[in-house]
């Protein structure tokens, strides 16, 4: 019986239309029964049994003493099977590529969902941050609007709202207190207590010393937990070096993990770095998915792009129409009252 190498034409196989090359089409083709045959001898054996070239692993002997007779003759098949094996693993390695960034694209450029919504008015929250309350209590998310609203008792006498307008727990005594507060909340996994701590420890506030390195940490568990602006902040870090090296690459992927999490802040310096690149398009597509998340400097910025020609009427226009549908979703009577009465409750 022929040997695996007998079967192959001298000299470098072609490689057909489909980028298999010859010899590889063989093996391919080859019988379980010509696999167990030694390729010098052409004795039979049991696969298991038998030595193989280590090179291409696809020709097989009965022992040593016929693997080192069989390797001059063997040699050109060998490094041809290689290069084709090394080929197609490359273009395999490239389609998986390009198909794990079509995927990225498609997810990075997915609308995310909105805000929730008041858990006492149960209307959408706004989404800048002096829009809402973090009560660190009962770890829930208030708007300003039911922050400032008046609370009555059972007789319709006005008593004090200084209380938590969810749970009805009194504020913090002391900022001690409330860092307690926080670290409690944290035991419960809690994301956005991990967030603010991540910022106690970041700016050196509330009592904590000033921790780039802890504030990371805090941050990463909290974006790992589902509270994406945490992502935003350790893009901000790469950016200025805040605790880690410079590093524009992570910037990068710390924002689209931001953006992708819904944080519109991140969508829009996502926005920024594509427009300063020149990738107007990009910026543009990031731009209006900020917009129909509520973020008003994005709208600025497409306006910019129009008014520079980098952008159409049409593109102006749809994203007026998508900041004033998000308008829509959250303006309240109560909210406005709230705006009024201090800046601090401005929403958007």
């Amino acid at each position: 019986m022929s040997s695996t190498s007998d079967s192959c034409k001298e000299g470098a196989s072609k490689s057909n239309d489909d980028g298999v090359c010859e010899l590889e089409e063989k093996l391919q083709n080859t019988s379980v029964a010509d696999i167990s045959v030694c390729a010098n001898c052409g004795r039979e054996g049991s696969s298991d049994n038998m030595n193989t070239c280590n090179k291409c692993k696809q020709v097989k002997y009965c022992n040593a003493v016929c693997k080192k007779v069989h390797k001059k003759k063997h040699k050109k098949d060998c490094e041809e099977y290689v290069r084709c094996a090394a080929e197609r693993a490359a273009k395999l390695r490239d389609e998986e590529l390009r198909i794990a960034a079509e995927l990225h694209e498609e997810k990075l450029f997915k609308q995310p969902p909105p805000e929730e919504d008041c858990p006492i008015c149960f209307q959408r929250l706004p989404t800048i941050d002096s829009g809402s309350t973090y009560y660190s209590c009962c770890g829930k998310v208030v708007c300003n609007g039911c922050v400032h609203a008046p609370v009555y008792d059972n007789q319709g006498n006005e008593v004090d709202n200084e209380k938590c307008p969810f749970c009805r727990t009194p504020p913090p005594i002391s900022i001690e207190d409330e860092v307690q507060r926080t670290m409690k909340r944290m035991e419960a996994n809690d994301p956005q207590a991990f967030f603010n701590m991540g910022c106690y420890y970041r700016d050196g506030i509330y009592g904590l010393p000033q921790d780039h390195t802890k504030a990371l940490e805090l941050f990463h568990r909290s974006g790992d937990i589902g509270y994406a602006e945490s992502y935003n902040n350790i893009g901000y870090a790469y950016e200025r070096g805040d605790g880690v090296e410079v590093d524009k690459k992570k910037t990068m992927h710390y924002w689209e993990l931001g953006a992708m999490g819904g944080d519109t802040t991140a969508r829009h310096n996502l926005g920024a770095i594509n427009r300063m690149a020149g990738n107007v398009d990009r910026a543009l597509k990031h731009y209006m998915i900020a917009v129909r998340g509520g973020y008003s400097e994005s709208l600025k910025s497409i306006n910019h792009l129009y008014t520079c020609g980098h952008a159409t009427k049409d593109d102006y226009t749809k994203a007026l129409q998508s900041y004033q549908e998000y308008l829509s979703e959250i303006k309240s009577a109560q909210r406005d009252k709230a705006a009024v009465a201090s800046e601090r409750y401005k929403y958007y």
